[in-house]
């Protein structure tokens, strides 16, 4: 009884590890958010300093695009933690 425990112990320790590490494509996709976050703060500065409303408004709507895509790159990365996830919980009940 007291090794079922043990193990059972053993493999939800496991499953919390796997929850908690970065994966390649989860960092992948963080610094890809990272990136599209500062390529829209630099349109939108960029839109600060135009001469005219139309220039301006094109690059407020590719700012917007570019946080909608960094939006999108770090779902990504959480979606691909949540299903390594589940398969770490799986691998731990030995299915």
């Amino acid at each position: 009884m007291k090794k079922l425990i043990v193990v059972a112990a053993a493999a939800g320790l496991m499953s919390l590890a796997a929850c908690n590490k970065s994966t390649p494509a989860e960092n992948a996709s963080d610094n890809t958010a990272a990136a599209l976050d500062n390529t829209a703060d630099n349109l939108e500065a960029a839109a600060d300093n135009a001469t005219n409303t139309a220039t301006e408004n094109a690059l407020e709507n590719a700012a917007d695009n570019a946080h909608a895509a960094s939006n999108a790159a770090e779902a990504a990365g959480d979606n691909n933690m949540a299903v390594n996830a589940a398969e770490a919980n799986s691998m731990a009940k030995g299915h």
